[in-house]
């Protein structure tokens, strides 16, 4: 079974063996965060097809090699950053989240959560990594299901409740998946933080059902989550990160607390979204 994973605009990648051997066409032209990691003008399926190879060879990305923890960051603000400062804080146990030749994944790890998600897109699909898998249990997480690798949140979240956890991060990226979670919590007590990633393209009604169910949403190149979400919090403009209950908000102040460069805080109506930041083609 090849590894797919949705990046850069969700073009959607296969990866075999090591190897780049199937690039889609992105459902976006530019986006300002590769703009400014990168120098991406405009993603194609030649600059997306080189991204994924640099996170093969500076990562393994999809290999035995995989680079598994990390405490340096891509951006302020993603899903795994705030996630290693709630834990590094206490104000989060663990999380359950998705690793390639792994899996769901939960750990209570900082730096192996930050390793795992750190460069991590949309993963749609991944094969078991041996290697992988041992260096994730040798760092303290739990794989779900090793002989598998299937990606699957809420049996994640069972599992971590298994270990006697409560208070959980755990991502998700479709709007089914998050209702369900907001049951699961009530049937077992939990204390979830849902994060909703890898958002462009869901209709309105998905959006609005996405929101509905989540404490913090990175809102990608979605039209609908910048025209729908009514944020407590929001962190950048272009690629907003938007904290929607007063718990995500906690948890994104957690991370701001560790943001070493200045930061301005201010009142005001939100969302703030100026025309000439946003990914071109909102989807």
């Amino acid at each position: 079974m090849p590894h797919i994973m949705e990046m850069m605009g969700k073009a959607r990648v296969v990866v075999k063996d090591g190897k780049v051997v199937e690039v889609g066409a992105p459902e976006v032209e530019r986006c300002p965060l590769f703009v400014k990691l990168r120098g991406v003008q405009k993603m194609t399926p030649e600059e997306i097809r080189k991204n994924m190879e640099s996170r093969i060879s500076e990562l393994g990305m999809f290999t035995e090699n995989r680079k598994l923890e990390f405490e340096t960051t891509v951006v302020a603000f993603g899903a795994s950053e705030v996630m290693m400062s709630g834990l590094n804080s206490s104000s989060l146990e663990t999380t359950v989240t998705a690793c390639d030749g792994a899996g769901t994944v939960i750990s209570g790890n900082p730096s192996l959560v930050q390793g795992i998600g750190g460069r991590m897109s949309g993963l749609v699909e991944t094969e078991p990594i041996d290697a992988v898998i041992k260096g994730i249990e040798e760092r303290g997480g739990t794989v779900l299901d090793p002989s598998t690798a299937v990606i699957n949140p809420a049996g994640g979240v069972r599992k971590a409740s298994e270990l006697g956890y409560r208070r959980i991060a755990v991502t998700v990226a479709d709007p089914k998946t998050a209702k369900n979670l907001r049951k699961l919590e009530t049937e077992l007590g939990l204390d979830l933080i849902i994060i909703a990633v890898h958002v462009t393209g869901l209709s309105r009604e998905e959006a609005q059902e996405i929101l509905e169910n989540s404490d913090i949403v990175i809102s990608c190149a979605s039209r609908h989550i910048r025209e729908l979400a009514k944020p407590l919090v929001q962190v950048a403009a272009a690629i907003p990160l938007f904290a929607l209950t007063q718990k995500g908000k906690e948890l994104v102040i957690e991370r701001a607390k560790d943001i070493q460069s200045p930061i301005l805080i201010n009142t005001m109506k939100l969302p703030v979204l100026p025309a000439h930041k946003q990914p071109k083609n909102l989807v």
